[in-house]
């Protein structure tokens, strides 16, 4: 717990500079300085000198221009239950609420806390709560409250009981010990185990075939080196595209383990460039599958836009045309300095490492929907997300198996209205209508094409019948399809619009009161929900919801739908059956 994050540092820093600035203030460190762009990573021998360092530090040293942030190093999926609070007066008694907006949350914990003595004028508590929700909570509510003049500071702080085991063979395979493991969780092995709540996601660069024997090294120690320095796994694919001008490799770490590899390739192809005269800039190229790329690019290029700003380089994205149902990736070409390139990585590898973990999130929220749904063995888009890792069912619980299938029961039929552009519609159906009927097949759906309401439509309505599973196939294949055909450009992600049909009763349920229910449907599932006020119920007494979104934005909101749908209609049968038993006794 003794592991510092230095942020918001120059690009001219350097690890010099740092061990200086902490040698003059008499912090000691325990091991190298470890320097990223725009950020490094310290050790400490214990906790009071790690709490001593972030109170001189953070916010009140300037370093090359910057005034510079220190806090605890806490990977992402270490933030759990424990946080740890600072800047509390001296004479406070621990039996006393520390109040807070709204709550005193500290009151219902105080048989979890322990004071760590430090040299500072205030106190230092660490605080581990029942679940991670009441610390996240915490840290929202504490960070900056002030009492008595004490403005508190708050951060998480190590929790390993969040850890998940790692399995004997992945220390054989990565070579690292258990200690190493527990500090950098999610670093290579990438599928070994499940990884729900932070799945691998390795970073794919492309480079020159000139340079490939340099950066592997004489008898692989330079690529041994990297591999050591970063705590990666490194895959250069050789035998990949035989005669290609380059070759892709991947790297399996953690983002900064990745980005810290990145760098050191970078830097091997520069000089060797340097030494064999080259005289063309290199630019980093990263590769990234087409699915991902629409986010990154944002609504309008907007975030693109503001990586190039922040990072000083000028970045362009490969042609869709390039892509083939082999290649479904493509190539981001990032131009700049060396530095420049690096912090350029570093964002849009979170971009992509974002959009990635909600579709993984999507797909296990839909296995989780849908007994029985082995998503691996879809094969539905041709944006490859078939390929993601096995989901995991809660806390670990392997997803349930086809098995757990009743035969003799018929699963419930839905109907679904999908609308796709009219220019589509010839794809959907193919030659002779063979894509339509091989996707009724594959899908266990039928799958009609309503007729065109006037001859200038710029929608046509695409009828879907069948249970969740078949849904879930079929409209993630006509969504794919769409993307694959260029119905949508590069800048686009695949968004259409879908109708289901609820029982006019349920309307009400969906919206919720003031408009709740739907509001936290659409924050949950990223999908737009409309449920038109002045419609008159069909003879079914039913009524439509519109949604509109992503593919998996659109099947977690038609589940959840579907399960008010389920919730109202067993309230009614209850109330239908519990009728004559409160007459009586009233």
């Amino acid at each position: 717990m003794n592991k510092l994050y230095v942020g918001n540092l120059s690009p001219s820093v350097t690890v010099e500079d740092l061990k200086q600035l902490f040698g003059e203030r008499k912090l000691p460190l325990t091991d190298e300085v470890l320097l990223k762009s725009g950020y490094a990573f310290v050790d400490f021998p214990d906790q009071n000198w790690a709490i001593k360092a972030i109170e001189t530090l953070s916010g009140k040293v300037e370093l090359h221009g910057k005034v510079i942030e220190v806090d605890y190093s806490v990977p992402k999926k270490l933030r759990s239950r424990k946080i740890q609070i600072r800047n509390i007066p001296p004479h406070l008694q621990w039996e006393v609420s520390l109040p807070v907006s709204n709550s005193c949350f500290l009151s219902v914990f105080i048989h979890f806390l322990f004071a760590v003595n430090t040299d500072t004028e205030t106190a230092v508590v660490n605080v581990t709560y029942s679940t991670k929700e009441e610390a996240k909570i915490a840290v929202e509510k504490l960070t900056g409250q002030t009492f008595e003049d004490y403005s508190f500071k708050v951060s998480y702080i190590l929790d390993m009981d969040a850890a998940p085991p790692l399995p004997a063979t992945r220390n054989r395979r990565s070579g690292r010990t258990t200690r190493e493991q527990d500090s950098q969780p999610g670093t290579s092995g990438g599928y070994l185990v499940p990884r729900q709540k932070q799945p691998d996601f390795p970073l794919r660069m492309l480079v020159p075939t000139q340079f490939v024997g340099a950066i592997i090294g004489k008898e692989g120690l330079t690529i041994k080196n990297i591999t050591k320095q970063t705590q990666s796994k490194v895959d250069i694919h050789r035998k990949e595209n035989a005669g290609a001008a380059e070759k892709p490799i991947s790297i399996h770490s953690t983002p900064e383990g990745c980005s810290a590899a990145c760098r050191m390739i970078m830097d091997i192809m520069q000089k060797e460039a340097d030494d064999t005269k080259v005289t063309e800039d290199i630019p980093l190229k990263i590769l990234a599958h087409n699915s991902l790329v629409g986010r990154l690019i944002g609504k309008e290029g907007r975030n693109l836009k503001k990586i190039e700003e922040e990072t000083e380089t000028k970045i362009t994205i490969s042609s869709l045309q390039d892509l083939t149902i082999y290649n479904p990736e493509r190539t981001i070409i990032v131009k700049g300095s060396i530095e420049a390139c690096c912090r350029a990585e570093v964002e849009i590898m979170r971009k992509l490492r974002e959009a990635y973990e909600n579709d993984t999130a999507a797909i296990n929220q839909q296995t989780n929907l849908i007994p029985g749904l082995s998503l691996s063995a879809l094969g539905i888009f041709s944006t490859g997300l078939s390929v993601l890792p096995p989901a995991a069912g809660p806390r670990g619980i392997p997803p349930v198996s086809p098995a757990s299938y009743n035969p003799f029961l018929a699963p419930e039929q839905e109907v679904v209205y999908l609308f796709i552009p009219t220019q589509a519609v010839g794809a959907i159906i193919g030659k002779k209508g063979q894509h339509i009927k091989q996707l009724a097949r594959f899908a266990g759906a039928s799958i009609k094409i309503a007729p065109a309401e006037s001859p200038d439509v710029t929608q046509r309505m695409v009828i879907i019948t069948g249970p969740p599973e078949a849904q879930f196939k079929a409209q993630g294949r006509i969504f794919g399809k769409l993307k694959e055909e260029n119905f949508f450009s590069g800048k686009e992600e695949v968004k259409l619009e879908t109708h289901i049909k609820v029982p006019s009763s349920a309307a009400g349920r969906v919206i919720g009161k003031g408009g709740k229910t739907v509001n936290e449907l659409q924050n949950l599932t990223s999908a737009e929900v409309i449920v038109p006020r002045d419609q008159t119920p069909d003879e079914n007494d039913e009524v439509f919801v519109k949604i509109s979104g992503h593919f998996f934005a659109s099947q977690t909101a038609q589940r959840k739908i579907r399960e008010i749908i389920q919730q109202v209609k067993q309230q009614e049968q209850k109330h239908q059956q519990g009728t004559p038993v409160t007459h009586h006794s009233k």
